[in-house]
C-alpha cells in the first residue's frame, strides 16, 4: 500500500506499508519533495519495494486514484501481468460524495432527512476529520438510507446517473455500515492515544508509557 501526502511545511512524503493476514506491516517513509511524483517515479518506488520483499509474494498494489497513480498502474502491469493495482475505496467513495454533494438540492436533501445535521465533522487533522466522519455516517445511517428510498431522491436526476446509483448501493448495503463499524472500532485506540499525546496539560510520553503497560 503507498500513500503520498503534504505536511505543513509543504514537505512532499510518501509512505509504504503492507498488509498481510497478520496485519498491516509500516515499511517506510520518504521525504522527497525535490523530485516530482510522476508515474514513472511511483512505479520505480514500488517496484524496488517488490523486489526487496519478493514478487512472488506480492499480489497486489493499493493506491488512491490520482492521474500519477494510474500512470504508475499501466507501467506495473505492464511489467508484472500476473500483479493486480487497486483503486483505494474510500477515495473512490470519497470522490463519488463529494460529486454528489457540490449538488446544492442533494445537500439540503441530505440535511432535511439529518435534520440539518452535516455528515462531515471537521477535526483538528485530517484523521481525526475522518474518523469523527465516519462516526457521523454510522449515527445518521438510518437517515441516509430513509433519504435514498425517499420519493425525493427518486425524483432527483443523481438517481438515474452511475454515481447516484453507486452511492446508493453502498449505502443501503449493509456490508458497507458493518465496514464502517469495524473501521471504528480498529481506529479507536488510535485516536484515544493521538488525543493523549496531543495534549498540552502534561508531558505525555511517561503517561503513555504507563498506560501501555
Amino acid at each position: 500500500m503507498t500513500d503520498a501526502w503534504t505536511d505543513r511545511k509543504c514537505r512532499s512524503i510518501m509512505n509504504m506499508c503492507v498488509n498481510s493476514r497478520h496485519g498491516t506491516t509500516f515499511i517506510c517513509s520518504k521525504e522527497d519533495s525535490e523530485k516530482a511524483h510522476t508515474g514513472q517515479y511511483i512505479f520505480n518506488y514500488v517496484n524496488k519495494f517488490i523486489d526487496d520483499i519478493g514478487p512472488e509474494k506480492i499480489i497486489q498494489v493499493v493506491s488512491n486514484n490520482a492521474a500519477n497513480n494510474m500512470a504508475a498502474k499501466s507501467l506495473l502491469i505492464e511489467r508484472r501481468p500476473h500483479m493486480f493495482w487497486t483503486s483505494c475505496a474510500t477515495h473512490k467513495i470519497n470522490l463519488m460524495l463529494q460529486g454528489i454533494g457540490k449538488k446544492q438540492s442533494t445537500l439540503a436533501m441530505m440535511r432535511k432527512f439529518t435534520h440539518r445535521r452535516d455528515i462531515v465533522r471537521p477535526g483538528v487533522t485530517r484523521f481525526a476529520t475522518n474518523f469523527l466522519t465516519l462516526q457521523s455516517l454510522v449515527e445518521k445511517k438510518e437517515e441516509l438510507r430513509k433519504m435514498f428510498t425517499s420519493n425525493e431522491w427518486e425524483e432527483c436526476k443523481w438517481s438515474r446517473l452511475e454515481k447516484g446509483k453507486v452511492a446508493y448501493a453502498t449505502v443501503i448495503s449493509s456490508d458497507f455500515c458493518s465496514g464502517v463499524t469495524r473501521c471504528l472500532k480498529v481506529f479507536a485506540p488510535l485516536v484515544k492515544v493521538l488525543r493523549f499525546v496531543d495534549g498540552d496539560h502534561k508531558p505525555s510520553m511517561g503517561f503513555l508509557y504507563g498506560e501501555l503497560k
